[in-house]
């Protein structure tokens, strides 16, 4: 690998990091970080390419997730579908109409068995896109890891786990804020010991840009949701150079194609600066890592093969702004849960970037433009008014609880949506160049008929397993949520014995309170 020379197609070499003229002084893997946190980045090896999947029941999307591997993905992404998110099983009167919709159903230790057959989980990376529940998924999957004989030190993957971003944007939360806050730090310090690979929590500012949020704003929530969680667990009494190095960061990108280059490279220098502030010497504490993925919003139901561009350049966006994994959405998204056919074009777009484009051959290739460069140094200074805003409220939490958040996300959103209408922001087949629509065809629906199967299987699980040991692992919850003690363990414990993920929720509920 060491002696690869990299080419143009016209056999000019390359190097690897370009410095002068432009003044660029500063190194790639060298703090501050805006420049990529690899000396080779993709030289190296290129970023992991996922396809986020999960739909119906446990055997449909395990078939999905077969097809992908073999087409070249080289990592998972589950979707749960909202239930399991808010911690409901599919038998609840709250989960009608809605299992199986929006990713998986699962109720129990048994559907993830299902979910995950004849995959192992010691050759895969595996991210869940799960927040209020995380810590019951986890424990899920790292009791599917014990039972395929898999050593924990080495399993690797990525739980969101961001509920602050859930408070603010998306809406997925259970508890008030302070208890879901300690199930978090419980869950970076029980990682820490026993699963030291596995990334605690990817901080993400993709929903806040879903919810029509500005490039400015998605950097400056992200980052200073970011520092609450580091503040947080800091007060735990972690140590800072450990725990900082399992924190992930999720972004979007959108079509703004400089500006979300920018974006990324600005993210980098002001995590490295505030890491080190809150005292991480450790270069590995100090590096933001991020997985994007493409805007969801951007997409159209009108003129839906347009998106195909749409995505191909978010994605180009990413990989130049330096992403250590990308998800690209499907053409049909804005109709439906992604077609098969959708799926695929998504992850070739992906290899044509990585194989084809010539874009990975040298390190931060857009490093020294004018314009790449003031930019991103706008965007930082943008970004630092909003951080200390939210740190004069006293951090996220305060700023959440205020609403000021949320407001300044819907201003944003108005905004968009008043310029669309009014045609000073073009959307290519929406307000202008528009066209007779001609139905879509091949829209992927869910069967409602996935509920009864979900709740089938319930009832042979309730009749199968040892009850008393349940009841017994529920108490012992309970208990340990009254007090101090980590969850993790006795969450743990509650999911081998097969408790369902609603009584799990319910346990913490009735302790906790909802939000």
């Amino acid at each position: 690998m060491a002696d690869k020379k990299f080419k143009t197609i016209s056999g000019i070499e390359l190097k690897e990091v370009y410095t002068e003229p432009s003044g660029m002084n500063e190194l790639p893997g060298r703090f501050p970080y805006t420049r990529g946190i690899q000396k080779d980045m993709y030289r190296g090896k290129p970023w992991t390419m996922r396809q986020y999947a999960g739909f119906s029941t446990a055997e449909e999307s395990n078939k999905r997730y077969h097809y992908l591997l073999s087409q070249g993905t080289m990592g998972l992404s589950v979707a749960f579908d909202l239930p399991t998110q808010i911690g409901y099983d599919s038998d609840h009167e709250l989960a009608e109409g809605e299992v199986g919709k929006v990713g998986v159903a699962i109720d129990s230790l048994k559907d993830i068995e299902i979910l995950f057959d004849g995959i192992e989980l010691k050759n895969i990376t595996t991210s869940m896109t799960i927040n209020a529940t995380a810590a019951i998924l986890l424990a899920m999957y790292i009791a599917l890891a014990k039972k395929q004989g898999a050593d924990l030190k080495q399993i690797s993957g990525t739980i969101q786990n961001d509920i602050l971003k859930e408070y603010a944007a998306r809406g997925t939360y259970i508890y008030p804020p302070t208890p879901s806050m300690r199930l978090i730090t419980d869950i970076f310090e029980y990682c820490s010991k026993e699963v030291p690979k596995w990334n605690t929590i990817s901080i993400s500012g993709y929903h806040i840009r879903e919810a029509g949020s500005t490039a400015v704003q998605e950097l400056a929530f992200t980052l200073a949701n970011g520092k609450t969680y580091l503040k947080a667990a800091l007060e735990k009494g972690l140590d800072i150079n450990i725990f900082a190095k399992r924190l992930s960061f999720f972004f979007n990108c959108h079509n703004n194609f400089f500006e979300e280059i920018a974006k990324f490279r600005a993210a980098r220098r002001m995590w490295a600066h505030i890491t080190k502030e809150l005292g991480a010497t450790d270069a590995g504490a100090q590096k933001l890592r991020f997985h994007t993925q493409t805007g969801g919003s951007t997409l159209t139901a009108q003129q839906p093969m347009n998106n195909i561009v749409r995505v191909s350049m978010q994605a180009l966006a990413a990989v130049l702004g330096g992403t250590q994994s990308l998800h690209t959405n499907g053409y049909d998204e804005a109709l439906s849960l992604p077609t098969e056919a959708a799926a695929k074009i998504a992850l070739r777009t992906q290899q044509i970037i990585a194989f084809e484009s010539g874009v990975t051959d040298t390190v931060d290739p857009l490093a020294g433009s004018y314009f790449i460069e003031a930019l991103t140094d706008e965007l930082e200074a943008a970004a630092q008014i909003y951080i200390d805003k939210i740190d004069a409220m006293g951090g996220s939490v305060k700023a959440i609880e205020q609403d000021y958040i949320q407001q300044e996300i819907a201003a944003a959103a108005y905004q968009y949506q008043n310029d669309i209408e009014s045609g000073d922001q073009v959307l290519v087949g929406v307000n202008k160049f528009t066209q007779q629509e001609e139905v879509a065809q091949n829209v992927f629906r869910v069967d409602d008929a996935i509920r009864r199967q979900q709740m089938d299987k319930l009832v042979r699980l309730k009749q199968e397993r040892n009850n008393v040991e349940v009841n017994r692992a529920l108490q012992n919850l309970a208990d340990a949520a009254r007090g101090k003690d980590n969850l993790m363990p006795y969450i743990l414990t509650a999911v081998e014995c097969y408790a369902t993920l609603g009584e799990i929720a319910d346990t913490l509920r009735n302790i906790f309170g909802e939000h």
